[in-house]
């Protein structure tokens, strides 16, 4: 059985062109730039990649873009979110082929709004359809219903490959029951990143992150330093940053996160419709807090004249 890790994970972004297809060039230095900062696994085809957004063919893409830079050098969880529970087990299995995949990380299927059964008999499809783990991902604002401790911990106990759960509830007595409760090998992950070290500190695994995108370095360094009990790092991190993880949700993510990734020339500005740039006041706002963390090393967006255009999907 493949061992989960522990530490920081990277949820990537997906970079596309002025023309709305995909950016796999800008993708790959994303990648190697993430690898060489020290970030210990990376997500592909997660929430922050606007992956609803993506036809079949370009997620399996990006999977294979993402894994190929990666060359081993890190795990790479594959998401695999539907809510049909036939498409979930089916692009699991299609991921799980994908040479470098190292875990199926799958949410509560969206829209449906199932009950906790229903989200049991989902999540044990998808288990039993592949052999790699598998990492269950509570996202209640995203898909309308909570995964309660409970059913995590049946799923646990019926499907051993189930090895880990991201959670997004925002909800810290949950999660630390959660973690008080579940058994050896199922790891839990803080998927919110103000929520790091609280998560951490009632015995989480490490962190799912949206700011990695941005700070990979110093995401990587805070999450390492509060699992070696180096809390006194981890707070001065933490207390750093801590503004730039609440701003990359001032609007929908990955909304705010790809305008600052823009700004430091890491990617292109481009969305998939639904998705649209952020407004102009929250564009000031990030960029003016982009400077303060010393994150611009060129002249800062306002000055230079870039053409923001929102693509439709191919």
């Amino acid at each position: 059985m493949i061992e989960v890790p522990s530490g920081c994970g990277t949820a990537l972004v997906t970079p596309f062109r002025q023309d709305g297809s995909l950016d796999e060039q800008a993708l790959e230095a994303l990648v190697q730039w993430q690898v060489e900062s020290g970030i210990d696994w990376l997500v592909a085809c997660g929430t922050t990649a606007e992956t609803s957004a993506l036809t079949e063919d370009e997620w399996l893409q990006v999977l294979r873009t993402v894994t190929e830079g990666a060359a081993g050098r890190v795990p790479v969880w594959a998401g695999c979110t539907h809510n049909v529970t036939k498409h979930a087990v089916e692009r699991s299995r299609v991921a799980s082929r994908v040479p470098g995949v190292t875990a199926i990380l799958s949410a509560s299927p969206y829209y449906n709004k199932p009950t906790q059964e229903g989200q049991f008999e989902h999540f044990k499809a998808v288990a039993r359809a592949v052999e790699i783990p598998v990492i269950l991902y509570n996202v209640p604002s995203r898909t309308g219903v909570n995964l309660d401790s409970a059913t995590v911990l049946r799923l646990a106990e019926s499907e051993q490959n189930i090895r880990g759960v991201k959670e997004s509830s925002g909800n810290l007595p949950q999660i630390t029951e959660l973690i008080t409760r579940a058994p050896r090998g199922l790891e839990i992950y803080a998927g919110d990143d103000n929520m790091a070290l609280g998560v951490i500190g009632a015995g989480g695994a490490g962190l799912v992150s949206v700011a990695s995108n941005e700070i990979p370095v110093e995401m990587a360094q805070m999450v390492r330093a509060a699992l070696d009990n180096e809390w006194s790092t981890a707070r001065r991190v933490n207390r750093k940053y801590f503004p730039l993880l609440q701003a990359n949700f001032w609007e929908t993510s990955p909304g705010p996160v790809k305008a600052v990734m823009a700004m430091m020339g890491k990617i292109g500005e481009h969305y998939r419709l639904p998705m649209v740039p952020v407004s102009s006041v929250t564009r000031v706002r990030l960029e003016a807090l982009a400077v303060e963390l010393g994150l611009l090393v060129h002249t800062p967006q306002s000055q230079r004249d870039l053409h923001v255009v929102t693509p439709p999907p191919p």
